[in-house]
């Protein structure tokens, strides 16, 4: 074993780092989760980042204009409003308040 000091953001670290010997084993990846299925028309909505939901203005069946703010997404100590990207109804809802979310999380869809 080797041992090694590494900066960081003016953070010193150490390291220790180990010759391998042999076959090593390979970390099996999980499989992808399908995509959901969405009707002719239908559009998603995704989490543009990591954060909380705080507010959920819509429901399933509701009627929406675009730009109308459907839920506000908490991230970073800042709150944002996702709009409606067009007229249409929603199809389903995905969260709810208090749900934490990643980026690329399905939050609704609308036809």
């Amino acid at each position: 074993m080797k041992k090694y000091y590494v900066e960081v953001n003016h953070i010193p670290y150490e390291v220790v780092i180990s010759e391998i010997t042999g076959d090593m084993p390979v970390p099996k990846q999980a499989p992808a989760q399908p995509a959901p299925e969405k009707s002719a028309g239908e559009e998603t909505i995704v989490s543009p980042m990591p954060g909380t939901i705080l507010k959920v203005n819509v429901a399933a069946g509701q009627a929406v204009k675009s730009g109308d703010v459907l839920m506000i997404l908490e991230a970073m100590k800042m709150e944002n409003e996702i709009m409606a990207p067009k007229d249409g109804t929603i199809v389903s809802v995905s969260v709810q308040a208090g749900s934490s979310v990643e980026n690329g999380t399905l939050l609704c869809s609308i036809s």
